[in-house]
């Protein structure tokens, strides 16, 4: 029997014990049984290629089960507050975050300074404002409702980076979008706290920087001295980073729904509505303001997710430093898993629905085969299978523009290089350049005999 279906069955046993000993009234094994049936379910999902990335998001909810039934188990051990950790561990994440970044992702920014200044800002108009929107639709206690503005308020975070990579975006674009949304942050979260949040708590704006700097700013800056520094030296800790990052996420969690349980009883499902809308109406508000603005669908994919996605695991910082966790810190909660679920659903779409140009992506060489085909034959040179023609010698970026030299095999001594736009330099570990148009012939060189021809290519 296949490992799956066996899964899928204990699961569904499970989840059944589960609703009888609920309608008897039985609930003192219900949080062990639903952890159970949440990790036996992340075990089915694990072996199915789509659906592989919910996994972490139902072990997740499987510790955050028992926290809803055995909250006081979570929220101390002896006289120590478990919520004290919760700072620790948000430093931890961000150091991991800055461990993935180099200069490069601070040069995109002036290689396309437009995509990343229309995703920084339809990130920070469109989701605070939605957040404030339905804060006041829903008519929810103010340190609630101050929540989820502040989770509309905070800075994209990395999850957005694997959603864009998934969906098939530009994840050039996401990356320097992640980077200079966090890099901002201390400014911007603070002000736009206290303009839409004000009436519902007190913002100590000033008080509010520095909890963003020491919990992102100086990690991120840590973590990208370690990039240049020791990364790679220590191949224990390169793996181990991830992991640790994943389970301080899930410790996070729990700690802020055992803080949090008797207020999430009371408005559990409105905020959880309210949360599905704010995440569904950031994608949505998202993809077609950069679709007003005419670009191209890769880079609306990639500021979809980067406004719909925030830093969430950030804004239960900001609640415990308010003082808010068991209230304030119960959107960033709940918006934490929404957003992985309905991020990977979006992406698993956008990666069986690529783009329109991007057809012939599953051909290493397929960017290049109708260029090369209309460069043969404008320079009378016969090339049976063009995708497999060309042989690549060395890339190098300019300007903005990547420069990669290709030799056709038929004319050993005859080379020319290929111009693309900038974005085009992200490479895979095969070393090919991503969805790009050629956008015309830079230079050619060859042999004497050969030079008729190199003259039509390069006129």
């Amino acid at each position: 029997m296949n490992r799956s279906v066996i899964y899928y069955l204990i699961s569904l046993v499970v989840l059944i014990i589960y609703i009888v000993l609920s309608l008897q009234q039985q609930h003192q094994w219900g949080g062990w049984l639903l952890l159970a049936f949440f990790f036996s379910l992340a075990l089915a999902f694990r072996q199915h290629r789509l659906l592989k990335g919910l996994s972490y998001t139902l072990m997740v909810m499987a510790v955050v089960s028992l926290a809803m039934y055995y909250p006081q188990y979570f929220k101390t051990i002896g006289s120590f507050k478990l919520s004290a950790l919760i700072i620790p561990l948000l430093q931890i994440i961000m150091f991991g975050m800055g461990t993935e970044l180099s200069l490069k992702d601070f040069a995109n920014v002036v290689r396309m300074p437009k995509g990343i200044i229309v995703g920084v800002v339809c990130h920070y108009i469109i989701m605070p404002l939605i957040g404030f929107s339905l804060a006041n639709l829903f008519n929810f206690p103010p340190e609630i409702a101050a929540g989820i503005i502040l989770v509309g308020c905070c800075p994209s975070g990395l999850a957005s980076n694997v959603m864009c990579y998934l969906a098939k975006g530009n994840l050039a674009l996401s990356v320097s979008v992640t980077t200079i949304s966090t890099i901002v942050a201390p400014f911007l979260t603070p002000l736009l706290m206290r303009l839409l949040g004000g009436n519902f708590v007190a913002i100590d704006f000033w008080g509010m920087v520095w909890d963003i700097t020491k919990i992102v700013i100086l990690p991120v800056a840590a973590g990208l001295a370690f990039h240049y520094l020791i990364h790679g030296k220590f191949k224990w800790l390169d793996k181990a980073m991830p992991l640790v990052s994943m389970a301080g996420i899930g410790i996070i969690l729990t700690i802020i729904t055992a803080a949090g349980r008797d207020n999430l009883l009371k408005v559990g499902a409105l905020l959880l509505i309210a949360t599905i809308l704010h995440n569904v109406l950031g994608y949505i508000m998202g993809y077609w303001s950069a679709r007003v603005l005419r670009f191209h669908e890769r880079d609306c994919r990639t500021i979809a997710l980067e406004v719909g996605m925030q830093n969430a695991g950030l804004a239960s910082g900001l609640a415990l430093a308010m003082g808010k966790l068991s209230t304030a810190g119960l959107a960033p909660a709940i918006f934490g898993p929404v957003m992985n679920i309905s991020g990977s659903s979006l992406a698993s779409w956008w990666h069986n629905h690529p783009p329109k140009d991007d057809k012939q992506d599953n051909d290493p060489m397929s960017p290049y085969e109708g260029s090369c085909q209309s460069l043969s034959r404008s320079a009378g040179l016969s090339l049976s299978k063009p995708s497999k023609g060309l042989v690549p010698l060395r890339g190098k970026l300019v300007q903005g523009f990547f420069f990669r030299t290709f030799r056709l095999p038929d004319f050993p001594t005859l080379k020319y290089s290929l111009k693309t736009p900038a974005y085009a330099s992200i490479k895979d570990p095969a070393d090919r350049i991503h969805h790009s148009p050629v956008v015309r012939i830079q230079h050619c060189t060859g042999s004497a005999d050969q030079q008729r021809r190199t003259d039509r290519l390069n006129p």
